[in-house]
């Protein structure tokens, strides 16, 4: 579940921060062709693989190499020093995790994997756990802030999260590692990539296991209850393959099964307090998840026209038993075709056109107080988008978009975008400005899962949320360092809450904020930075704060290669006092305070084949519970082994 501006008693809601780029922006004297190619490559911004600075969309890209340095094993771990974004994660690993970006809601950011769309269609609000991504196959994540829409449609009023896993090339290369520690952590991964010929290959095997993780913080166990840690279990299978039929035209197909198990501290319903209460027992969540997707490119007239079709597929099965032993079953399941075609109309122009259909369904099952309750139902949306992407003389760069979406429930959504940026390369400058509405489709669940035994019911006639925003920032080279602040602002209207018997639209909320940072590099082994953040969350209906969207945030980190075999890595997250609800909703609101949290990391090269790592995470061991009522792992040590062939 995913939290809203109102959330219904009883049913408690997560939500999500992220991690820092580590990756710095390369303005220099020159604008010379060698100089762009070192700057990262990111897809999300305009769907068109473009140089970082040439972009004028905030964002943030995350390399493989920066989560081996830092050793996050999932993603809500690298997600959590990124700038404009709040993870809150219920426990530690395998805990649910969701992300506020830019003070919007959960489900407002757009979320793939391999160009497929993961958000889960039986959630709640269909918002994205990223508890459930482990990074051992991951080459890069790309954090793209503010609306989207008129390039990805609904879901991406806040902004998309774009992860690509790695592709295989040259000879064979084999991969293992072994990780223990804390908690009872015990981490494996198994990986072989390369390519022969035409045909490229990746596959990878990733477990992650925690064993004795306490959630539950003491002051909430009832008398003579006793405090039971948390188990999480990970096995994720991975596989890229892809053939070159002709040096023109290649077909691919990526698949990833994740087969999660989660027991933690379930909640029973104190007859004498009248409120629900820690219980001694476990819970237990069982997630299998599904993701595939196939595509065909072609390149055509040497490369003045290439296109892709692809088809995928995602399945979600969750099954949830509280402490009744009582299952509950949730199935989502998406089918989407989709197509792209890129023309080079001229030099630096290029013109981007897309269509894609899609179908979501749901098919749950559950039993609240004795009371079964069955909801299915499917929601098809087709859409279409151009897009003109300029570059003059390396001088202005600009994207354009323009996308309807119709939707067999909610109806039909024209939605745009606007991103020009200017260079500077004389004195190392670039101002950006981007504005674009946004919209987010009512959710399967609001649409057709009742709820009798609390008296609650869906709501058929919901209309879409709706977005309008903006963002102007400069980013500045002066030698050895980069700084920048970007400033942005989002209006959301038609915002879907609860009453105490259904979903309505009517909330309107505000966010607006700014996004600061500065880069400096003394040597070229040393990488030092720092970023702050300032969000301010509203909810217009009712003047109130938003809940779980801190005002400030601030990370400090740091990448050292100290010599040829070591190199050392560390972060300082702090966050500061947020508006939070109770553990059970039952205290609508109440001030959660800010806390700040250190973690170091080592990676040290025995031989060319073998290496030795380890890592502390909250290092001053402090008490950490966001959201409220969920305690955050305390300090912790882990090492291992990795060997590569």
């Amino acid at each position: 579940m995913s939290f809203s501006l109102n959330q219904r008693a009883g049913r408690p809601a997560v939500a999500s921060i992220s991690l820092i780029a580590l990756s710095v922006f390369s303005f220099g004297a020159s604008a010379d062709d060698t100089v762009r190619q070192r700057s990262p490559i990111v897809v999300s911004a305009t769907r068109v693989a473009t140089p970082v600075e040439d972009v004028a969309s905030s964002v943030t890209v995350i390399t493989d190499e920066d989560i081996a340095a830092r050793q996050q094993r999932t993603l809500a771990d690298v997600l959590r020093e990124v700038p404009g974004l709040n993870l809150v994660q219920t426990g530690g690993p395998g805990g649910t995790a969701f992300l506020f970006m830019r003070g919007t809601n959960a489900n407002h950011t757009k979320v793939l994997i391999d160009g497929i769309d993961v958000s889960d269609p039986s959630t709640t609000t269909g918002a994205f756990d990223f508890s459930q991504v482990l990074t051992g196959d991951i080459e890069r994540v790309e954090v793209l802030r503010g609306p989207q829409s008129g390039l990805y449609g609904s879901d991406a009023i806040g902004g998309v999260i774009n992860i690509v896993t790695r592709k295989g090339e040259g000879p064979l290369k084999l991969a293992a590692s072994l990780e223990g520690g804390s908690y009872g952590t015990f981490n494996q991964s198994l990986g072989a990539s390369g390519s022969a010929g035409r045909f490229n290959y990746a596959f990878d095997v990733l477990h992650n296991r925690t064993e004795a993780q306490p959630v539950t913080p003491l002051g909430l166990i009832p008398p003579g209850e006793r405090r039971v840690d948390d188990l999480s279990d990970n096995r994720t299978l991975s596989t890229r393959l892809g053939v070159d039929i002709t040096p023109t035209l290649d077909v691919a197909v990526v698949t990833r099964v994740v087969q999660s198990d989660l027991l933690n501290t379930g909640d029973h319903y104190d007859m004498a307090s009248y409120a629900m209460e820690p219980d001694g027992s476990h819970s237990f969540n069982n997630n299998r998840s599904l993701f595939t997707r196939g595509t065909i490119h072609q390149s055509l007239f040497n490369g003045a026209f290439d296109h892709t079709a692809g088809f995928a597929y995602s399945d979600y099965r969750r099954r949830y038993a509280g402490t009744d032993g009582v299952p509950n079953l949730y199935r989502g399941d998406r089918l989407k075709a989709d197509w792209q075609g890129n023309i080079r109309v001229m030099e630096g122009e290029i013109v981007t056109l897309g269509a894609e259909s899609q179908r979501d369904n749901i098919d749950d099952a559950q039993v609240v107080y004795g009371m079964p309750s069955k909801a299915t139902g499917h929601v098809t949306n087709n859409a279409g988008f151009l897009q003109l992407q300029s570059d003059w003389h390396k001088r202005v760069e600009n994207a354009l978009s323009v996308r309807y979406d119709d939707n067999s429930r909610a109806g039909s959504k024209a939605t745009w975008r606007i991103a020009p940026a200017v260079l500077v390369p004389e004195t190392g400058s670039k101002l950006k400005f981007s504005a674009g509405s946004g919209f987010k489709a009512p959710s399967l669940d609001q649409l057709y899962d009742n709820y009798p035994a609390y008296g609650f019911y869906a709501n058929p006639n919901l209309k879409p949320e709706k977005s309008l925003g903006f963002d102007a920032g400069i980013e500045q080279k002066l030698g050895i360092a980069t700084f920048g602040s970007t400033y942005f602002y989002n209006s959301i209207d038609d915002l879907i809450s609860s009453t105490p018997r259904t979903y309505i639209n009517i909330a309107k909320a505000k966010t607006q904020g700014f996004e600061n940072f500065i880069s400096v590099s003394p040597v070229k082994a040393l990488t030092l930075r720092a970023d702050y953040t300032y969000t301010l969350a509203e909810d217009e209906t009712r003047n109130l704060e938003l809940l779980r969207r801190p005002k400030h945030k601030a990370t400090l980190t740091s990448t050292w290669q100290a010599t040829d075999k070591l190199s050392l890595a560390g972060s300082l997250i702090y966050t500061g006092a947020w508006m939070d609800t109770d553990r059970d909703g039952s205290i609508p609101r109440l001030r959660a305070g800010g806390y700040t949290t250190v973690n170091l990391s080592g990676n040290y090269a025995l031989t060319d084949h073998l290496s030795v790592f380890g890592r502390v995470t909250n290092l001053f061991d402090r008490t950490v519970e966001n959201p409220t009522g969920f305690q955050q792992p305390g300090v912790g040590a882990f090492g291992g082994v990795k060997a590569t062939f």
